[in-house]
């Protein structure tokens, strides 16, 4: 990674990531040899992206004759806007945020314990609980579905959150961004390091 105050080492902190994020893009080689990104909802589990497919399909294609793929989340927190800045230069808008990206191969998951197991954990994932009816392997809609797991061989995370830049603007961008209160603000503010109305506080 070129900037390497960017990169984001601590594996809790990518987890978390994974665990916020509804929607990953999934990237494959199509049969030109261009890449063909597909938007998928998925879930990270026990160590593997899944996410749950059509029987058939373009990127299933794709993956059948290359599995090497790439997959990328992201959490877009805070944008700091043109009347930020003093000289209110379009060229200093600022986008604060995280993303994880994986490398991996790709498998589709065969009927059973562990596509049941995958099934359910997406669910339970996108209903934020589990009170909901379970999966099965008898329901009609199981057996007209692919799972498909990602393993990843390589897996980094990067984040824009001002890094190496003055403590100063830091805790002046926290203050104007805690005093806006637009979605994701707050969340900026946590993931920059200061507390709000705590010890750690920019006030």
């Amino acid at each position: 990674m070129r900037r390497s105050q960017c990169e984001i080492k601590d594996p809790r902190e990518i987890l978390s990531i994974l665990e916020k994020a509804r929607i990953g893009r999934l990237a494959t080689l199509d049969q030109e040899g261009y890449p063909y990104i597909t938007p998928v909802n998925f879930v990270f589990h026990k160590g593997s992206v899944y996410f749950h497919s059509a029987p058939e399909g373009e990127k299933l294609r794709n993956m059948e004759r290359d599995p090497r793929v790439c997959f990328q989340v992201d959490e877009p927190l805070a944008y700091l806007e043109v009347a930020f800045n003093p000289e209110k230069s379009p060229c200093r808008t600022h986008q604060l945020y995280r993303s994880v990206l994986i490398r991996g191969r790709a498998r589709v998951v065969p009927d059973g314990q562990l596509k049941t197991e995958v099934l359910n954990a997406l669910v339970a994932k996108h209903e934020g609980n589990k009170d909901f009816q379970p999966v099965t392997q008898e329901l009609a809609p199981y057996r007209a579905c692919k799972v498909v797991e990602i393993k990843p061989e390589r897996m980094t995370g990067k984040a824009d959150l001002l890094q190496g830049k003055a403590q100063d603007l830091k805790k002046e961008v926290a203050l104007h961004l805690l005093q806006r209160g637009l979605p994701g603000d707050l969340e900026a503010v946590r993931a920059m390091g200061f507390d709000p109305g705590g010890p750690g506080s920019p006030s």
